[in-house]
Parts: structure tokens; sequence; C-alpha cells
């Protein structure tokens, strides 16, 4: 009898689980009439999400059409705007605003996440960011144009809310994009985190390399403060201050993206739902969770996944492979990722990398920049669109094996 396997979404986690899926269907030499993988997203590609803070975001894609036809799995264009758990079904939206259903039965949900923007004042009109591929290349197009400005504090000043990793990316890319647009000397980039430090997360280990990085490249910081306002012409702080600025970006939190919260199941602060070691979501049958849309405990001493790309590729693995083995009567894995490491762009200041949940730092400057192209270039990138190499790629217990 003919078995459907339906991903929903093509990010990192979904990408991997239509592979680990087939994969594990050639292993058992499973006819593809006899388990049928189905991937649906809007775009049959994949965004290099974790690229957007860089120029020319229209470049970060990549086709993922040949990589699913190889592993004979079935692309199907379009929004998944809910999820029936009673028939077993989802509904897409089709590009033209036609609706359907699709039956499943084995549903991994992998749809990402999404910036987060509280209610600040003028933030939805006056704001950009690097969170999905449109809103990069928005703000990459408002940069390039900056020039055919009447010179003014606010023309030549970027202010970056949010000094996480994500902040801290777009942050010390700034001052050379500026240079480009503006010319040298010209530019001003502030930082602005509601902590008292820095990249909260990274903890008193790699804090100083980033702190002399900031220092280095010439960005001003404001800890401590969060944002209240913006304009067309600029930013309030909470403190407030006033700073003029045509370039506002918002860097500060994402969460899961809006499907997860339209299924009966549990989910965390952040959206995600909860799932068990195999990464079913409890109490919803046949159904399974990962990257972004997942909260998943890594090992048995606390850790959970991040909302990362590392994380879901491994997670998408995990997923793909268990809920095929679901349907093929295989044992299940229980997902796991004791390694975890940190490869921080700090722009013209180079990078810096650390290993481990505690974020002992091992590479700096030029050294862990040299890590973070080969990373950004090669590694997250898909597979060949040849069969053996693409299937070989998503073994679950080798994908991100740092």
């Amino acid at each position: 009898m003919k078995q459907r396997l339906v991903i929903v979404g093509a990010g990192f986690a979904g990408m991997y689980a239509a592979l680990s899926a087939s994969r594990l269907r050639e292993q058992t030499n499973g006819p593809a009439r006899d388990l049928e993988i189905v991937l649906v997203s809007q775009k049959p590609e994949l965004v290099i999400r974790p690229r957007l803070y860089e120029p020319n975001p229209e470049r970060m894609t990549a086709p993922l059409g040949d990589v699913l036809d190889a592993i004979e799995a079935t692309y199907v264009q379009g929004e998944v705007e809910g999820v029936d758990t009673d028939t077993k079904s989802i509904e897409i939206r089709e590009a033209a605003g036609v609706r359907r259903s699709l039956t499943y039965d084995r549903l991994v949900i992998t749809t990402g996440s999404r910036l987060f923007r509280p209610p600040i004042p003028g933030l939805q009109e006056h704001g950009f960011s690097v969170d999905q591929l449109e809103d990069a290349i928005e703000l990459d197009r408002h940069l390039k144009s900056l020039s055919s400005r009447a010179a003014t504090s606010g023309r030549d000043t970027v202010v970056v809310a949010g000094g996480g990793f994500t902040g801290i990316e777009v942050a010390t890319e700034m001052p050379a994009r500026l240079r480009r647009v503006l010319g040298n000397g010209s530019g001003r980039v502030v930082l602005v985190e509601r902590n008292p430090a820095v990249v909260p997360d990274m903890g008193p280990g790699p804090r100083p390399i980033v702190e002399d990085a900031l220092r280095t490249l010439g960005i001003e910081t404001r800890l401590g403060v969060g944002v209240t306002a913006l304009d067309r012409g600029g930013v309030t702080l909470s403190d407030g201050e006033r700073i003029d600025s045509d370039t506002v970006i918002w860097a500060a939190g994402i969460r899961a993206a809006p499907l997860t919260a339209k299924l009966p199941a549990e989910r965390d602060n952040f959206g995600r739902l909860l799932v068990d070691r195999e990464l079913r979501v409890p109490g919803l049958e046949g159904i399974f969770a990962a990257g972004d849309a997942a909260k998943a405990s890594c090992d048995d001493i606390g850790n959970h996944a991040l909302m990362s790309c590392q994380h879901a590729t491994r997670l998408g693995a995990f997923a793909g492979n268990n809920a095929a083995a679901d349907l093929l009567g295989l044992p299940l894995h229980p997902y796991h990722q004791e390694a975890y490491v940190v490869c921080l762009d700090l722009g013209e200041a180079g990078a810096v990398f650390t290993r481990g949940w505690d974020r002992q730092v091992k590479l700096v400057g030029a050294e862990a920049k040299a890590y973070k192209t080969e990373i950004n270039t090669l590694w997250i990138y898909p597979p060949p669109a040849e069969r053996g190499a693409a299937l070989a790629s998503a073994d679950p217990e080798q994908v991100t094996r740092l």
C-alpha cells in the first residue's frame, strides 16, 4: 500500500529531512511508488539565511529542484496554512491563491522561524532587517541608494538594534558596506543592546574578542537600553537619547514560524513545538518537527537545540529518517547532538570560533575568518544533484558532526 511522508518547509531542516528519508527508503530497497516523499514550500530553493547579513543577498539561494529529482522526492509549490490532524491532511495555498488539501501518513514540520518584531512605534514602517531574503534585499538596495541622498548625519548613520549573534554580524559588516557606498571616512555604526553586555549568550570567554572587534571597527555601543520608537528620521532609546539615522536594522530575537501555533500541541516561549527524543510531537499522531520549529533535547545534561543552521540540519536528518522509519516498520533513532560550535563573523576584524557549550575560544582573527568563509561558502549548501552523493550526505549520525 502506498504511503506518503510530507515535509513542510525547504530550509536546512526540510532539505535534510527529505534527503534522510530518501536515504532510508533506498537502504530498505523500497521503491519510490511505495513510499512517496513530498516536500512543500513556496519556492524550490534553499535560502542561505546565515549569509543574509552580507552584501548582494540575492545571490544567497541554492536551487533544490535537481536535488529533489535525483532522490525521487516530489516537490509541491505552495504555502501550508493549516494542518487537520483528524483527517491527516494539510491545506496548501498555491501561488495563484488556489487552495488544495494533501493527505499524509507522516508529517514533518520544518517551517523555520521569523524575526520577532514587538509593537514598538514605527518599527514596522521604518525598521529594516536581514531576517528573510526579501528583507535583506530591501536593506541592500536601501544602503546602495544612500549615496544619492544629501549628506546628513542621519544618512551616514546605521543603528543596529540587538547585540546577539545576528546583530554583531550585521554591525561588523556595516563599516565596509558604508565605505563602498559613501566613500572612505564616511559612516557611523551604533549597536544597541538591552543587556549590559554584547553577545550575552556567548559568556565571558569570547566576549572580549567581540568587544575589541567593535572598538577596532569604530562601532559605538549603547548597552543596557532598548529602542522605544522609530520614525523616518531616526530612533529613540529608552534612556531618552535620540539618534538620527535613515537606516535602523532590527536584529533582536526570533520566533518559530506561525504554523506551529495552529497545531494543538505544547510549545515553548519561542513558539517551538515540544518534541520527544525521536522528534515526535506528543499527542499528535504521525507528526514530527525539526529545525527552528522544534524544541529538542541535544543530550542528557540539559542542553537544547538552538535556532541555528547547525542544529537545523541534524534535526532535519533525524526527523526525516525517523518519519520514514515509522512508516517502514523500522527502529527510530533518538536525536542527539553533543557537539556545539560558534563561528561569529566580525567583518574586517576577522572572526571568533568557539567549541562546546561553555564557548571555549579555539580560533580568532584571520584564521577564524577563513573557517567562517568555508562554512558560509561550502558546508551549508545543498549536496550535489547526484543520487549517490546526495543520499550519502544525509546519514543522521554524520550530519553536522563537528
